[in-house]
């Protein structure tokens, strides 16, 4: 079996960025070679190769495999430190004048009012990959915690079987955010006449989607499978969008007649809704954070954040800051 190794410095992706480097690596991956082999590979002279490949190997990227003795001439067998690698790097703001905080995750309304409320102490970034993006991103170091509200319906739990299975040796932190209420976003007056998730699979509705790996999309796919809809008989099933935020201004827009998203995002946009249902939406934090990021935590709680989010039309902050037991 082969192995993959995650480069996580800059410097490693400086070095592979060029070009002429790259294609060094890629021969190495494939199989072993000398300065020889490589230079009829590349059509290039082996001192030339030699140069990019002392950097490689200083770097831990390539190495060694072998030294051979043919005819009294000694050539060396060089190969790659593993079979593929995986490049991954946060590049942040030098010296920033606060702490900053990347959340990825699945997008969530209440998290701006988050945001702004934590300005003066610390930059809260999100980046809505979805829900179950956002937990492997976590997992991965990507981020510093992740932002999810996925639904397994053998169980009836929210986020916590998905934090076991992705996050099996961690134990983080789950911390309720908020609940809060999602259906079907439709055109102002809903002049179809759309009247449950069966209509958007009528031939005169175009539906705007959101994105594999998001829980809305999740909630999305196991009802349509559960009512026997076939995803091909919906016209823009494709057509995906990351936030409840561009699906709601799709529909505004008239490039759709129907989105599935937070009955919040439809108020903001002057669109009709109608109400499918209630979820939590969760903060998943490596415990070892959580000291870094008690400011967060303790703003959970404030009467001005919760204040702030139960303006949000269809959503309920009775249970916000609450722990989840894994």
């Amino acid at each position: 079996m082969g192995t993959v190794e995650l480069l996580t410095t800059f410097e490693h992706i400086k070095l592979l960025s060029d070009a002429r480097r790259l294609a060094i690596m890629r021969r190495l991956m494939a199989k072993p070679a000398t300065l020889t082999h490589l230079g009829e590979a590349l059509g290039e002279h082996p001192a030339w190769v030699r140069h990019h490949l002392k950097k490689l190997e200083e770097a831990g990227l390539v190495e060694i495999s072998e030294v051979r003795l043919t005819s009294g001439v000694t050539e060396k067998f060089y190969r790659a430190r593993a079979n593929a690698f995986v490049l991954r790097e946060t590049i942040l703001p030098e010296n920033p004048a606060r702490p900053l905080v990347i959340l990825c995750g699945s997008h969530d309304l209440a998290l701006e009012h988050l945001a702004k409320q934590l300005a003066p102490e610390l930059d809260l970034m999100t980046l809505p990959v979805g829900s179950l993006d956002g937990l492997i991103a976590l997992r991965q170091g990507s981020c510093h915690l992740a932002g999810a509200h996925l639904f397994d319906l053998p169980s009836g739990e929210y986020n916590a079987p998905y934090v076991r299975h992705i996050l099996p040796d961690t134990a983080p932190a789950i911390i309720t955010l908020a609940h809060r209420e999602q259906g079907l976003m439709t055109a102002p007056g809903n002049p179809l006449g759309i009247r449950d998730l069966t209509d958007i699979a009528r031939p005169d509705v175009t539906f705007v989607n959101r994105q594999r790996g998001s829980g809305t999309r999740l909630w999305l796919d196991c009802h349509l499978q559960a009512l026997g809809i076939p995803n091909s008989s919906i016209r823009g099933y494709e057509h995906e969008v990351r936030t409840h935020t561009e699906s709601a201004q799709a529909v505004q827009r008239h490039q759709a007649e129907a989105a599935l998203g937070l009955g919040a995002s439809a108020r903001q946009h002057g669109l009709d809704f109608l109400p499918l249902f209630h979820e939590r939406y969760d903060l998943v934090l490596p415990r070892e954070q959580t000291g870094a990021l008690q400011p967060l935590l303790d703003a959970l709680q404030t009467r001005e954040f919760r204040r702030g989010v139960d303006s949000l039309f269809g959503y309920d902050t009775t249970h916000t800051g609450e722990q989840i037991i894994l």
